[in-house]
């Protein structure tokens, strides 16, 4: 194995900041990133891969590998939440299965940031189309857990609409954030985007860094909330990210797409969501426990995907 690689990713600034945030919850500092700032910045994050993701799909138009891309992605999305669920409701509750399903579904916008970075730190290429499979992969996998609650759930649980369920997938402010930024980035005027190129891309790495320097106090904070769920949760957070990641190495060998797209397809499927289906869980699943899904996603998912999982999956897609 090329332990440089991990090595590398591990000494990563960005990466690094995130350890300083568990150190600072650990030691009990009283560090804080204020509210106000940490939303900012994690606006800034969305309106910034989504708008530089615009301009590069602008640029490159629509080919074969761009929409065989999108399939596998979509179809990752739909099919994840559904074998998790079964899984897990063997366990836990119907409600606390589907949210968590449906967090394992969805995807995490800062995982998918880190993995850019990653594959600029070892210099390889990859599409912009990628931001627009992170935005089609954000919402799918709300609605089949909300419908697989319902489907097995109680009738409290049926009695929200799927309409209703629907719009607030897709209205969710990261979500929305993000597509529209996209959106945005395929029809803007190039001089135009030209001129607020500082700001989408030389300082987007110090924002980054700060963002997850806040996301390492918070999962330092919530990892230990979920420890009378057992060993199950733990080993789920664990173990199902990986089999996703290499699940979809296995898919996308067979199609003709680039290393790099593979490694953030790769990435966005073993991702979690901690930020839009919290969000859409308030409405579809009340009964769901937020402190046992965003500690497993947040505190083991996220951290393990950005530290060992992205040179993993980067070393299974070379040798296969």
């Amino acid at each position: 194995m090329n332990y440089s690689i991990l090595i590398s990713n591990l000494t990563n600034p960005t990466l690094l900041f995130f350890v300083l945030g568990i150190l600072a919850t650990v030691v009990k500092s009283d560090l804080e990133i204020p509210a106000s700032t940490s939303k900012f910045i994690s606006l800034y994050l969305l309106f910034s891969i989504g708008f530089k993701g615009g301009q590069e799909l602008a640029h490159s138009g629509l080919n074969n590998e761009i929409v065989v891309t999108l399939i596998i992605s979509i179809l990752f999305a739909a099919l994840v939440p559904v074998y998790t669920f079964f899984i897990l409701k063997r366990k836990l509750s119907i409600e606390n299965a589907g949210a968590i399903a449906a967090t394992y579904g969805s995807v995490s916008a800062v995982t998918f940031v880190t993995a850019t970075l990653f594959l600029d730190t070892i210099n390889v290429t990859y599409g912009g189309h990628m931001v627009a499979a992170m935005a089609l992969m954000e919402a799918p996998a709300i609605v089949i857990g909300v419908m697989l609650m319902r489907r097995y759930g109680s009738e409290a649980e049926k009695a929200h609409s799927m309409r209703s369920i629907i719009h607030e997938s897709l209205t969710n402010g990261s979500v929305f954030m993000i597509v529209g930024s996209l959106v945005i980035g395929i029809i803007a005027d190039v001089k135009g985007a030209e001129g607020i190129k500082p700001f989408t891309t030389d300082i987007f790495k110090g924002f980054l860094a700060i963002f997850l320097l806040e996301m390492g106090m918070v999962a330092a904070r919530r990892f230990g909330t979920f420890k009378n769920y057992g060993w199950f949760v733990t080993l789920f957070a664990i173990g199902i990210p990986i089999v996703n990641g290499i699940a979809s190495i296995f898919v996308t060998h067979h199609f003709d797409i680039l290393p790099g797209n593979r490694l953030l397809v790769a990435a966005l499927t073993a991702s979690a969501s901690y930020i839009a289906v919290p969000a859409a869980m308030r409405q579809a699943a009340p009964k769901s426990d937020p402190g046992l899904y965003i500690p497993m996603a947040l505190g083991i998912t996220f951290p393990l995907n950005i530290t060992i999982g992205l040179p993993v999956y980067w070393l299974a897609i070379q040798y296969y």
